[in-house]
C-alpha cells in the first residue's frame, strides 16, 4: 500500500512538473522572440519603458519555471534525493520571498498614496531630462496612459519643474497627441504647454492607471494565492517522496 502512495505521489508530481516546465518554456520562448525579433514587434516594445522592462520580467519568470519544472520531473521520474532537496529548496526559497514581499507590501502600503505621489511628483520631476530615472518613468507613464500629474495638470504648480521651465505650465508628455490615421505628434503643443486645458490631458495618472489595472490586481491577487498553495503542495510532494525513497 505504502509503495502504491508512493507511486501514485511520484507521477503526481511529474505530471504536475511538466506542465510548469511547458508554462516557462513558452513564457521562455515569447520573451527571447521579443528580444530578438529584427523587425515589427521589437521597436514597439522597445519604444515604451514599461513594456520593455515586462519583457525582461516575463524572461526572468520563463526561466525560473523552466528551471523549476526541470529539477521536479526529474528529481520525481528519477527518484534522485539530491534533486528534489534541491526542488524543494529552490521553492522554498521563492515561496519565503513572495511572502516577505507581501509583508512589505502591506508595511510600505502608505507609500501608494496619492499624496505621496503628488509629493514625489513636485520634489523630483523634471521634464525633459530622461537620463533621470524618476522623470523618464513618469514621462512614460504619462504618455502611455494619456494622463498629466498624479491627480491632474494643477500638480505641476509650485513643483521643481516649474523652476526649472517657468514658461511651461505643463510638461510636454501632458499634451495632446493627434489620433487621426495618417497624422503624428500633438494636437497643438505650444497651447498646450501654456497651459489650455484643450490640447492636454486633464485626468490625473494616479485615476488613469488605478482603472486600467482595476481588473488585473484583483486577477493578480487570485493568482498569488493559487501560486501559493501549488507551492506548499509542490513542497509537501517533493518532501513525502525524499522520505520515501530508500
Amino acid at each position: 500500500m505504502e509503495g502504491d502512495c508512493l507511486s501514485c505521489i511520484k507521477y503526481l508530481m511529474f505530471v504536475f512538473n511538466f506542465l510548469i516546465f511547458l508554462g516557462g518554456s513558452f513564457l521562455l520562448g515569447v520573451g527571447v522572440w521579443v528580444v530578438v525579433d529584427p523587425t515589427g514587434f521589437r521597436e514597439i516594445v522597445a519604444a515604451n519603458p514599461l513594456l520593455f522592462t515586462g519583457v525582461y520580467i516575463i524572461l526572468a519568470m520563463g526561466g525560473m519555471l523552466f528551471l523549476l519544472g526541470f529539477l521536479g520531473c526529474c528529481g520525481a521520474i528519477r527518484e534522485n534525493k539530491c534533486l528534489l532537496l534541491f526542488f524543494f529548496m529552490l521553492i522554498l526559497i521563492i515561496f519565503l520571498a513572495e511572502l516577505a514581499a507581501a509583508i512589505l507590501a502591506f508595511i510600505f502600503r502608505e507609500h501608494l498614496t496619492r499624496e505621496y505621489f503628488t509629493k514625489e511628483l513636485k520634489k523630483h520631476y523634471q521634464g525633459y531630462n530622461n537620463t533621470d530615472v524618476f522623470t523618464s518613468t513618469w514621462n512614460a507613464i504619462m504618455n502611455t496612459f494619456d494622463c498629466c500629474g498624479v491627480n491632474s495638470p494643477e500638480d505641476f504648480e509650485e513643483s521643481i519643474f516649474r523652476i526649472i521651465n517657468p514658461s511651461e505650465m505643463v510638461p510636454e508628455a501632458c499634451c495632446r497627441r493627434n489620433n487621426h490615421v495618417g497624422e503624428s505628434g500633438f494636437s497643438n503643443r505650444e497651447e498646450c504647454l501654456s497651459g489650455s486645458m484643450l490640447y492636454r490631458n486633464n485626468k490625473g495618472c494616479y485615476s488613469a492607471v488605478v482603472d486600467y489595472f482595476e481588473m488585473y490586481i484583483y486577477v493578480a491577487g487570485a493568482l498569488a494565492i493559487v501560486v501559493l498553495t501549488i507551492e506548499l503542495f509542490a513542497m509537501v510532494f517533493a518532501m513525502c517522496l525524499f522520505r520515501g525513497i530508500q
